[in-house]
């Protein structure tokens, strides 16, 4: 079953934010967890929250990012900046594209382009939100370890979505933490996003599967449980397989990544036409998508 409503998902466990965007807190014994940190016009929406579900906000004493796109890392100046003493954990590849200048620069500017897109520029007005050379923090790989208290977060290295992704996965309520490296549950699709190397995001895929899972959280478009939890993962499987035929045909029928990348992205806002990302943006995901695709079939052709 596909949730999209902001509260409590179980004992311990909260989905916060809004249904295009969202993150997690886990409450521990000794201390609360953000997972993820969303999109930056959020932060109203997630303050209010906190208030509303009676939420001890100085409880909170870690955040996880899982991947260091815009999309994701928006609400960790808000809580880095309202507590400095907060520890940031990121894979090790994170915090280099967090420190970068250039990446800095593309994390703010997207980050302005999707709230106007959104009609939710104003959210923006009067927080300090922006990312800027002053948040660090931890670097955590595979098999490291988040222990809050009579709960802990296992940290698994997923890469294919991006160079940087990891997942989380809480083995007292197996719930996993995939961000949009597990596939996206878009309506009643599963969208796979293997970004920056299709097939690391494949592969990543196949080494999340043997995990219990009875609560996936997902960080576009809510979080799933019950039955479809259990088997979203080899669905994810499927569904990326699909696409990537699907990708691999188009390229072979143009022979042209720009005429593909081009089709791709009229397929993207056919399909989701309120989808949150802005066509240039759309565009340069695509492209590095079918770049990769492409440049695996030459290779084994």
């Amino acid at each position: 079953m596909r949730s999209r409503n902001a509260g409590k998902i179980c004992d311990r466990l909260w989905y916060l934010g809004r249904e295009e965007s969202g993150i997690y807190l886990l409450e521990g014994d000794r201390c609360s967890l953000i997972i993820s940190g969303g999109l930056s016009y959020l932060a109203p929406v997630v303050l209010s929250q906190l208030n509303a579900f009676g939420i001890d906000e100085k409880k909170i004493g870690k955040l996880l990012i899982l991947h260091a796109h815009f999309d994701h890392v928006g609400l960790v100046p808000l809580f880095k900046r309202r507590n400095p003493e907060i520890d940031v954990y990121a894979s090790a590849r994170a915090w280099e594209i967090l420190n970068m200048p250039k990446g800095i620069e593309t994390i703010n500017a997207f980050s302005r382009l999707v709230a106007d897109r959104m009609g939710l520029t104003g959210c923006l007005t009067g927080q300090d939100l922006e990312w800027r050379n002053d948040i660090t923090g931890r670097v955590v790989s595979e098999g490291a370890e988040i222990d809050l208290g009579g709960i802990s977060v296992q940290i698994l290295e997923t890469p294919g979505h991006s160079s940087c992704s990891i997942s989380a996965y809480v083995r007292e309520i197996n719930a996993l933490f995939p961000s949009d490296g597990g596939g996206i549950p878009y309506a009643e699709m599963i969208i796979p996003s293997g970004n920056s190397n299709f097939t690391q995001h494949q592969e990543s895929l196949e080494k999340l599967k043997p995990l219990k899972v009875d609560i996936f959280c997902a960080d576009h478009y809510g979080y799933v449980t019950g039955r479809e939890a259990e088997g979203y993962i080899c669905r994810s499987i499927a569904a990326a397989r699909e696409n990537r035929t699907q990708i691999e045909a188009l390229y072979r029928r143009t022979g042209s990544i720009d005429e593909t990348v081009t089709e791709l992205v009229e397929e993207v806002y056919r399909q989701q036409p309120d989808y949150l990302l802005s066509p240039e943006i759309c565009a340069g995901i695509c492209r590095q998508t079918v770049r990769h695709i492409a440049g695996a079939l030459e290779e084994s052709a």
